[in-house]
């Protein structure tokens, strides 16, 4: 494994990262509804468990998946099930009002909301499995494997708190909190739909 790989692998994952996608929809309302360190500790928890589907990728859990489906279809339809329930929470409280003052949330429980999001989509594995083929060489010692986990999960220890930070930001919230029913709505209808598809999704 070369420099350039890693180069390349931080490239795509800054991609994923800043797609919007779940996770970032999900950074995005925890912040702004409960403030910058409940969002910084969401983003640490989306970040430990993207960085652990890579892990998962690279020990062969997608093998796994392949050779006993049973358990891929487990995970996937309680995935589909949790952010269905987000995107109901969302719509039902989109028309209540933004508080003055974030009101602070429990560091454990931002973190762990953050880490059942990521978990919520299973696919990722098999996301994560082909961008390593892609990239990086068939002949991955143990030491790479743990050098691209940890180079995976210091990118998202970095790039998924300054987001929130930015997030949180006075601009950013006044302007969230005026359009907030429309911007509510439109993030729990996106993932009430992803939701969905993973449900339905063959596979």
């Amino acid at each position: 494994m070369e420099l350039g790989h890693l180069i390349a692998f931080n490239a795509a994952l800054l991609l994923a990262i800043l797609s919007p996608g779940p996770s970032l929809l999900f950074l995005t309302r925890q912040t702004l509804t409960y403030g910058r360190r409940a969002g910084i500790m969401t983003a640490l928890g989306l970040g430990t468990m993207a960085a652990l589907w890579t892990l998962a990728a690279l020990l062969g859990l997608q093998t796994l998946f392949i050779l006993f489906p049973w358990a891929y279809m487990i995970m996937k339809f309680a995935g589909a099930a949790y952010l269905i329930w987000i995107a109901i929470q969302m719509w039902r409280h989109a028309r209540d009002p933004l508080p003055q003052d974030a009101p602070q949330r429990a560091d454990r429980r931002a973190f762990i909301a953050g880490f059942l999001v990521n978990v919520a989509n299973p696919k990722s594995v098999f996301f994560a499995a082909a961008v390593i083929v892609v990239i990086f060489p068939a002949t991955l010692t143990p030491a790479d494997k743990g050098l691209i986990f940890l180079n995976h999960l210091l990118v998202e220890f970095v790039l998924q708190p300054v987001l929130a930070i930015v997030l949180s930001t006075a601009a950013v919230r006044t302007r969230y909190a005026a359009l907030k029913p429309h911007i509510d709505r439109i993030a729990g209808s996106v993932l009430g739909l992803l939701g969905l598809r993973l449900l339905i999704d063959r596979t």
